[in-house]
């Protein structure tokens, strides 16, 4: 991080560093919820909680970076390494296997099935899009 980003930071008033303090945090607790549900984005969501840590503590935004099972996300994102193609095939496969049991036990609803095969399909187009990280 930059000097003038630092500078940045702390001149801005105590009570917005705590409110981007308390929205990075509530930013990567639903990071960690799209990590285990299919519809939420975790990437986008660590971005952002990075991007408030940033403006509100050095120290947190590290500790983000460096975190053993979310740093990875933003580190793969920031250096456009892509995703492996064992990340790649995983994460597709528990996207349909949730929407899959989702649309099957959750609802009789036709419009939200199709609702769900359409958000799987995007999500799929999207992942395949990722460049492939080779190991």
């Amino acid at each position: 991080m930059s000097t003038d980003q630092k500078i940045k930071s702390a001149e801005l008033p105590a009570v917005y560093r705590y409110a981007y303090l308390i929205s990075g945090f509530l930013l990567v607790g639903i990071g960690v919820i799209g990590i285990f549900l299919p519809i939420l984005p975790t990437t986008i969501f660590l971005i952002l909680a990075s991007a408030c840590f940033m403006k509100s503590s050095l120290k947190a935004n590290e500790w983000l970076k460096n975190n053993r099972f979310l740093g990875a996300y933003l580190r793969n994102y920031q250096d456009k390494t892509g995703l492996s193609i064992t990340a790649k095939v995983l994460n597709i496969s528990v996207l349909w296997l949730s929407i899959s049991l989702s649309a099957y036990f959750l609802t009789d609803e036709l419009y939200i099935r199709i609702l769900l095969l359409a958000i799987a399909i995007g999500v799929t187009i999207h992942l395949l899009m990722i460049k492939t990280k080779i190991d």
